[in-house]
Formats: structure tokens, sequence, C-alpha cells
């Protein structure tokens, strides 16, 4: 949105071009019957301007439709951007506060009440455990990385034992080789005693 540090409501009317932009800009990220009548117009002093429009969706309190816009020509309004505003008294989500943050918060007011830290963290541990079935002060990675190394110990487990299959397998080929030799050197044997005893 553009800067609203002085930012004044308009006294000059909605023309039909914009009102046609706005709602087909609006048109593209929630549906018609979510849009509600035309409220205000508020100029800002870089020159852009914000269009108003009621909202109709349940839960939104406060909370208004914003089209910005600007025109370079007259009569030529250009969309800036189209959003879900919230205005004064919207129901707005609390900021974002690390777990670490807050629980130390908590042993803190546990603290003051009276409460050691044990028997508090032992509270929210229940608490959490009965809500969602995980113990919230287990480190499961610790668990994860020490089986990855011992499924690693395996693999190369695994290798070493095809390897000493491959060098058996080797040996056996070579046997194999020799014995074929010895076969063949024996033939040769037989046929030359076979020739000998022909001669004579």
């Amino acid at each position: 949105m553009p800067n609203a540090g002085h930012a004044v409501v308009s006294a000059e009317p909605l023309s039909e071009i914009q009102r046609e932009r706005a709602l087909a800009a609006l048109g593209e990220i929630t549906r018609a019957s979510s849009i509600g009548a035309f409220l205000r117009r508020v100029d800002h002093e870089d020159g852009a301007f914000t269009l108003h429009f009621a909202n109709a969706l349940p839960g939104y309190v406060a909370w208004e439709w914003t089209v910005s816009m600007a025109e370079l020509e007259p009569g030529d309004p250009s969309v800036l951007e189209a959003e879900l505003t919230p205005m004064e008294g919207a129901l707005l989500a609390p900021d974002w506060v690390p777990w670490s943050q807050r629980l130390a918060e908590y042993l803190e007011a546990q603290k003051q009440a009276g409460i050691d830290e044990e028997a508090a963290l032992a509270q929210v541990k229940a608490e959490i455990e009965a809500e969602t079935g995980v113990d919230p002060f287990d480190d499961d990675d610790d668990d994860d990385d020490e089986s990855d190394d011992e499924s690693d110990d395996d693999d190369e487990s695994d290798d070493d034992d095809e390897s000493d299959d491959d060098d058996e397998l080797d040996n056996e080929s070579d046997d194999d080789d020799e014995s074929d030799d010895d076969d063949e050197e024996s033939d040769d044997d037989d046929e030359s005693e076979g020739g000998s005893l022909n001669e004579r």
C-alpha cells in the first residue's frame, strides 16, 4: 500500500472507470459476493490513492477491501495492489514468539508462584505429550543421525561381503581355467602316444 503517512480522505467522487478497475482487481483475489459497498477514497502524498470497499467475509470484523491506484494520465487509472486490510479494532493474530522465549517466561512465572523449575518443566512436558503424543524435550535428530550411521556401516559391510564373493568367484574361475588347461595337455599327450604306437 502507498505511504499512508499523510493520507487524507478525498471528497472527490469515484469515477466509473475507477470503480470498474478496482472491482476487477478485487475479483481476481476474492468472490464478488464478499465485496460490499464503496466506502471512501484516501489520497496519498505521492499522488496515489486507495479505494476502500466494505468486506462481507464472515469472521473479518473491521477489515476492508482496499485497492491502491494511480493515474499517470487523467481518466486512465492503473491498479497498484489489491488486498484485505485490517482497520482499527480488527482482530489480528498475536506476534510470533520463539518457543524458547515463551518457555523462559512461563518458567519465570511459575518460579514467582513458588513452583520449582523441574516441576514446571514436568507439567509442560505432560501437557504437550497429552495433546500431541510427542515428547517436546526428546531430541529425535540425534537418534536419526545414529540410525543413519548404522545404516552406512551396514552398507559398507555389505560391500565388503560382495567383494569377498567376487574374489571367491574369481578364484574358482581361475581354478576352472587351470583344470581346462590340464585337460587339454592330457589330451595332447594321449594323441602323441597314439601316434607313436601307430608308427611302431
